[in-house]
């Protein structure tokens, strides 16, 4: 097969997407971790209960990462099936790590909680909402990539 440019350029949007959903899936897992266990992994620091292990000067960066990277995500997607997948993974695999943690620790039932079922939905719904939010800003910017 030839490799023509613009299936390099869609190797290179390939990787950024990669690059973007294991970014996103690194800072869902930080944020879900427990305080009492930042305080125990990082005793130096004073304030790793409240803010774990972002220092209170880049705590503003690291929420708009969590927001702006799915919406980011869904941007680059040429397809609206790929971009809640892609914008979802990483909520998935965080909450995936998060209740298998808890269940350990509190037991198998966590997970079918009533009001736990609806807090881990809501997370997942806000995820596909951000990458549909950016799939949708593809057609009010006018981005057409031919790839």
């Amino acid at each position: 097969m030839l490799h023509s440019p613009s299936s390099a350029r869609q190797k290179k949007f390939d990787l950024l997407l990669l690059g973007m959903v294991a970014m996103e899936t690194g800072l869902v897992s930080l944020a879900l971790v427990p305080a009492q266990l930042w305080t125990r992994l990082l005793p130096q620091s004073a304030s790793a209960a409240l803010d774990g292990p972002f220092p209170p000067a880049i705590a503003p960066v690291i929420t708009a990462l969590l927001y702006l990277t799915p919406t980011a995500i869904g941007f680059l997607c040429r397809s609206w099936q790929k971009a809640l997948l892609y914008a979802t993974i990483p909520a998935w695999i965080g909450l995936g790590l998060f209740l298998t943690a808890a269940t350990f620790k509190v037991g198998p039932f966590y997970l079918v909680s009533a009001d736990h079922i609806a807090a881990n939905v809501s997370v997942l719904e806000l995820f596909a909402a951000l990458g549909a939010i950016g799939w949708l800003g593809r057609f009010f910017v006018k981005v057409r990539w031919t790839m």
